[in-house]
């Protein structure tokens, strides 16, 4: 068996659902029926209107459950049925693009299936921009290749959009993993003004979703705003931290073909890894949050 494959088959410590398990047990093993659940559940704040739907202030906390579990949690608090029924949109809980790619790949490695978030930009979102944007990624065997997923993409958002491709394949030009982003921006490809969210974008944008890439890979799918490590430096002007990010892009960069050479480098550099303290925005400021 691959080494690799079987680690990413495994849950982390994000990903993991602990005894509600047993709510994956009803759920298909065809990737498409599972994006289709994760959709049945999971709703996008950016989209409410789109729906219909608006929703009180304290609403907004959902997102920022960290964990599978939790998020699982009050999934049942708002709708106790099976995950296979899909549910009202007000009952369905908030999430954002990563929780939507970590309760897919949550539910992938449930069922023995190889599977990882992936932290970077969609460049189908706005004409000439590359959006902050996670999506899954999962090992097809058939196919022997990875395969990127976005579970956010459903059929009101693909309308809006006008989504060209099937999102259960995107294609690699369309998002760009944190790695390759660095590498573009680096080498003068890309202007890193285009990448961002919001007023927020840069080099400095860049570098923060490279590391998360890098953590997610490492199986610590945090959130959006969760910052650690050489992502707090408010320069970018420093030789060694910009190898060690360049070598970090360099490795991660397209569907990671050594993931061995990945763990090696994040559980080795300070810079990389979280180590379980972190800085998360929370209710419109920087907190300092411990996930042990």
């Amino acid at each position: 068996m691959n080494p690799d494959l079987n680690y990413y088959r495994q849950q982390g410590p994000i990903s993991e659902p602990g005894s509600l398990n047993r709510l994956f047990d009803v759920l298909p093993a065809q990737v498409e029926g599972l994006v289709g659940a994760v959709q049945g559940v999971t709703i996008h704040p950016f989209w409410l209107e789109s729906y219909g739907l608006k929703l009180p202030g304290e609403r907004f906390q959902e997102l920022q459950l960290r964990t599978t579990a939790r998020r699982l949690e009050r999934t049942l608090e708002l709708d106790p049925r099976p995950l296979n029924e899909a549910r009202a949109v007000d009952k369905k809980l908030l999430g954002n693009c990563r929780d939507h790619s970590l309760l897919l790949v949550s539910m992938l490695r449930h069922a023995g299936i190889a599977a990882r978030a992936r932290c970077g930009f969609g460049a189908y979102f706005q004409p000439n921009h590359y959006e902050d944007h996670w999506v899954c990624e999962y090992w097809e065997a058939a196919g022997q290749r990875w395969v990127l997923v976005d579970p956010q993409l459903d059929d009101v958002q693909r309308k809006v959009l006008r989504i060209g491709f099937n999102p259960l394949d995107v294609p690699r030009d369309q998002f760009i993993v944190g790695g390759m982003a660095w590498q573009m921006c680096r080498s003068g490809q890309a202007d890193p003004a285009s990448f961002g969210i919001f007023d927020m974008s840069g080099l400095g944008f860049v570098r923060g979703n490279l590391l998360r890439d890098v953590a997610a890979l490492n199986k610590m799918e945090l959130l959006p705003w969760d910052c650690w490590g050489v992502m707090l430096k408010d320069d970018l002007e420093d030789a060694d931290d910009l190898s060690a990010l360049d070598a970090a892009a360099a490795l991660t960069a397209l569907d990671v073909p050594d993931p061995l050479r990945v763990r090696s480098a994040y559980e080795s550099d300070t810079r990389l890894k979280m180590d379980g303290s972190l800085q998360s925005y929370i209710n419109g400021k920087m907190v300092m949050v411990d996930i042990r």
